[in-house]
C-alpha cells in the first residue's frame, strides 16, 4: 500500500482525471479491436484478441485503481487529506504481470511465424515478462535506495534479455517483409522501448530522494501515461501490421499515398 500525502485540489483532480481517462481508453479499445477482428484473416485473428484482453484486463484494474483512489481521499477545506482507507497502488502490478506476457504475445501473433517458432518465441519471452514484473515489486513497496536499487537492477535484466530477442530474433523474422511492415515492426519496437523506459523512471523517483506530493503525481501520471500509450497504442500498431500482412498474403498491391 502506497503511504499517501495531501493533495492539492489540482494535483488530486490530476491523477483523479489521469485514472479515468486511462480506463476510457482501455474500455474503449477493447470494443474497436473487437471489431478490428472482422476486417482480417482467420490467420492473424488471435493477435488482435490478445489486442482485446490486454485492454480489458488492464480497464479492470483502472476501474479499481480509481475506485481505491478516490476512496483513500476525503476534501477537506482546499486540500484532499487521507481518508484512511489505504490506496491499493499494487493492482498496477497485477495488471502488469498479466498484461505484459501478453503484449509479447502479441507482436509473436502479428507476425504470422511457424508453429514451432511462435511457440519458443512466446515461452521465453513469457517467462521474462514474469520474472521482469516479479523482480520489480519487492522494490516498488519500499522507498529505502539500497533494497529499491538491487530489486530494479535484477528487474532490468529480463527486460534487456527481452529487448534482445525483439531486436534480434523478432527483427530477423521481418528482414524479408515489405518496406512497409518492417516500417510498421520497427515502430512497435520503439513504442514499447519509449514506454517501458517510462516505467524505470517513475519507480527510482523515490531513489532521489523526492517524496511528498508531486512525487505521488509524478508516478501515478507516469505510470498511467506509459499505461495508455503501452497498450491501447501497441494494439493499434499490432492492428497495422496484422492488416499489411494481411495484405501481402493476399498479393494485393499497397495502398497509395492519400487512399
Amino acid at each position: 500500500m502506497t503511504e499517501l500525502p495531501v493533495l492539492t485540489i489540482g494535483q488530486y483532480q490530476i491523477v483523479y482525471n489521469g485514472l479515468s481517462f486511462a480506463f476510457a481508453a482501455m474500455g474503449a479499445s477493447f470494443i474497436f479491436f473487437l471489431f478490428a477482428r472482422t476486417q482480417v484473416p482467420e490467420k492473424y485473428k488471435s493477435a488482435l484478441l490478445v489486442s482485446a484482453l490486454v485492454v480489458v484486463i488492464a480497464a479492470y484494474h483502472y476501474f479499481r485503481i480509481f475506485e481505491s483512489f478516490a476512496g483513500s481521499y476525503a476534501i477537506s477545506g482546499s486540500v484532499y487529506e487521507p481518508s484512511g482507507e489505504p490506496f491499493n497502488d499494487g493492482y498496477r502490478y497485477i495488471d502488469w504481470l498479466l498484461t505484459v506476457p501478453l503484449l509479447l504475445v502479441e507482436a509473436v501473433a502479428a507476425l504470422g511465424l511457424s508453429r514451432e517458432k511462435s511457440s519458443s518465441l512466446i515461452g521465453r519471452l513469457s517467462i521474462a515478462a514474469v520474472l521482469m514484473i516479479a523482480l520489480g515489486y519487492p522494490g516498488e513497496i519500499t522507498s529505502e535506495f539500497g533494497p529499491r536499487f538491487g530489486w530494479g537492477f535484477a528487474s532490468t535484466l529480463p527486460f534487456i534479455y527481452i529487448l534482445w530477442v525483439l531486436w534480434g530474433e523478432l527483427g530477423d523474422a521481418v528482414k524479408g517483409e515489405s518496406d512497409e511492415l518492417r516500417k510498421l515492426f520497427r515502430n512497435l519496437r520503439l513504442l514499447l522501448l519509449g514506454t517501458w523506459g517510462v516505467y524505470p523512471i517513475a519507480y527510482m523517483i523515490p531513489m532521489f530522494g523526492l517524496t511528498g506530493a508531486w512525487a505521488f503525481v509524478g508516478v501515478q501520471v507516469g505510470y498511467t501515461l506509459a499505461d495508455v500509450l503501452a497498450k491501447p497504442g501497441f494494439g493499434l500498431l499490432i492492428y497495422a501490421i496484422v492488416r499489411e500482412k494481411a495484405r501481402l498474403d493476399s498479393g494485393a498491391p499497397a495502398a497509395a499515398a492519400g487512399d
